[in-house]
């Protein structure tokens, strides 16, 4: 070993944990800080050392000096460029503390990357460069750093000794700083000038900076307070785990988000509100007379109540709220925006499920936290968005409970995270508004009409003769005596949507009005034929998930591009082609074709008269249509 480990290392029993992070801009020494630390902890190993002076050499931007970001600093990438790309993660401990250290980089681009580090930390070590002052970057994870609920703060200005360990520039940035972040919140600021480099103020006060008279940054690290007083706030617990190993053993798992809890506390199942006591708290190492925020425990209950993964066992005093809308912020993390009517999956706790963008409030401007109007949220982009959600959830708002406020966004298809969130507030209470339970219902409409409601879903690129179809589908039910309505793309943007244009995000707002009114007629029990191009897949499966199994039927109009373009029966093809008409499907704007569509028809080879009766005909065979002669006289 470099030296002697301190004595205590191995009991961790005896010492707290801090989580931190550093950011800051590109080259402002973070990497080097950390790797300053893990140096001057004396917790590396001789063959550690002798690589790192290897590697200095090798690919060192400190000259004859050891290059310690080349201790964090693991990709090819990252050596090659002296950039950090991705979180690296380093654990250290001292005599008083150990600490688990995220390592985030500074470009733009991996602005999600940052946001990942700062999801789980306690404390953040802002980095600005002397000669450089506060940049955008500064800017832009301070207010990450805030919108994530870290409220403890260290600006260290480091390569103080690039501008001689003068007092001046040192007090010119944090006062600047501290104007900066007046209004984010921090409960703790502590600047502190440094030079990771040298170590000036890292480990120990420095000869070279007597004017400052605070603590050196790790004395600070080791001695600020960071707890949140979780188990003065109410019970939680996101039960992630139904325990069942014999036919006489029933109980919940999960870590505590917040919160005690003893055996005899009064709690309750959120979302349901059924209600019980907890009989046992049960761990490996036996049962426990109490239990705080941050331990995994099982617990049984005295009553025989339904709890399932996902459910959050709470206070039966101090209830989360219940809402099926809510307002949250969003850090946008993928390539392709979030728009406005996207589907997704919410995963907010141990819990999952659907949710689509309602309405994209504003987008934050990240440098200067001004709130600017947008139609969608880009890559790294931040915005208050509304979502709203298929089921019902039990949360509470971040800034209160992180643990039961917090949320990703997973994208269907892939099932790769997409964006994470912070929720602010409920937009409508569950328990507040209700479906208006009406003396008629949707069975009773749909006896009286002699059919079995459901949402005929014609889609396919232009000129593929969607409506031609599904108007003589109608004219054929009509002649059946059948009720019908006919939703087609033209006709609803004279009205409805006439707001709306044909960007992307446009488009999915166009298909999520047109279904939320498909539902309604599915509701009034007619048959509702729907003619939209309606582009995208996650579009067509937000219709889907709104209505009922067997009450959405996908028909996709299969007539090649080239054949439709040939068509061009309003002119369209060609004006896209010039230019004249932009983000036209097929050519400026993809199209995605139904995967496993109830019905295929082919658009280039039969009559729109015989694909019509095709459609008639599956209505007839699956039920849609009562009367066992119905095929007979409709077709």
């Amino acid at each position: 070993m470099n030296a002697a480990l301190p004595a205590d290392l191995f009991r961790p029993e005896t010492k707290s944990l801090l989580r931190f992070l550093t950011c800051g801009s590109v080259d402002d020494g973070k990497s080097t800080l950390i790797g300053r630390l893990l140096y001057d902890t004396k917790l590396l190993f001789d063959d550690q050392v002798a690589t790192l002076a290897s590697d200095s050499r090798k690919y060192g931007t400190a000259g004859d000096d050891l290059d310690f970001a080349l201790l964090v600093d693991g990709l090819a990438a990252e050596r090659e460029q002296g950039i950090t790309i991705d979180v690296a993660y380093r654990f250290f401990a001292t005599e008083r503390r150990k600490f688990i250290v995220a390592d985030t980089p500074g470009h733009e681009q991996y602005t999600r990357n940052m946001a990942t580090g700062a999801s789980n930390s306690d404390l953040a070590v802002i980095l600005v460069d002397a000669r450089q002052g506060i940049l955008t970057q500064t800017r832009r994870h301070s207010f990450i750093v805030s919108l994530l609920g870290i409220r403890h703060v260290v600006l260290a200005v480091n390569k103080i000794d690039l501008v001689d360990f003068a007092q001046d520039a040192f007090d010119t940035i944090v006062a600047e700083y501290r104007a900066l972040v007046a209004g984010l919140g921090f409960e703790t600021l502590q600047a502190v000038p440094i030079s990771a480099r040298h170590g000036d103020n890292v480990i120990a006060g420095s000869d070279r900076t007597p004017w400052y008279e605070g603590p050196s940054l790790l004395r600070h690290l080791e001695t600020i307070d960071v707890a949140r007083d979780a188990e003065r706030l109410p019970f939680r617990l996101p039960v992630q785990w139904v325990n069942r190993p014999n036919l006489d053993f029933r109980g919940f798992s999960g870590t505590i988000a917040s919160g005690a809890v003893a055996p005899g506390d009064a709690v309750i199942v959120a979302p349901s509100g059924r209600s019980s006591r907890v009989k046992a708290i049960v761990t490996a190492d036996g049962d426990l007379p109490r239990a705080v925020a941050g331990q995994s425990v099982t617990l049984t209950l005295t009553d025989e109540v339904d709890v399932s993964r996902g459910d959050i066992l709470s206070a039966a005093t101090a209830r989360p709220e219940l809402a099926d809308q809510v307002d949250a912020h969003v850090i946008w993390m993928a390539e392709t925006p979030l728009t406005p009517g996207g589907a997704y999956l919410m995963k907010v706790g141990t819990r999952t499920v659907g949710t689509s963008v309602a309405a994209l409030h504003h987008k934050i401007n990240v440098t200067t936290y001004g709130e600017e109007p947008a139609r969608t949220l880009a890559l790294n982009e931040v915005g208050s968005v509304q979502f709203s959600l298929r089921d019902p959830i039990a949360f509470d708002p971040f800034d209160i409970i992180p643990g039961t406020g917090a949320f990703i966004l997973i994208d269907r298809m892939s099932n790769q995270t997409v964006g994470a969130g912070m929720i602010r507030r409920a937009r409508r209470q569950a328990s507040n508004v209700h479906w208006q339970d009406l003396q008629v219902s949707k069975t009773a409409r749909a006896a009286l009409n002699h059919q079995k409601p459901v949402v005929l879903w014609f889609t396919g690129v232009s000129g593929a003769g969607k409506s031609a179809i599904a108007a003589l589908v109608e004219k054929k039910l009509h002649a059946a005596f059948r009720h019908t309505y006919v939703l087609d793309g033209d006709n609803v943007r004279h009205g409805l949507n006439k707001d709306l244009g044909f960007t992307d995000a446009d488009r999915v707002e166009n298909i999520r009005r047109v279904a939320e009114v498909a539902k309604l007629f599915v509701d009034a029990g007619l048959i509702t034929i729907v003619s939209f191009i309606s582009p995208f897949r996650a579009e067509r499966r937000f219709a889907r998930d709104l209505l009922q199994e067997g009450e959405f039927v996908e028909i996709h109009v299969d007539t090649p591009l080239a054949v439709a373009e040939a068509r061009d029966v309003k002119g369209l093809y060609s004006k896209a082609r010039a230019g004249l008409i932009k983000n036209f499907t097929g050519i400026d704007s993809p199209y995605e074709p139904p995967e496993a569509p109830e019905l295929r028809l082919d658009g280039a080879n039969q009559t729109a008269e015989e694909l019509a009766d095709r459609v008639v005909a599956y209505l007839a065979d699956n039920g849609y249509l009562e009367g066992p002669e119905n095929r007979d006289w409709i077709i």
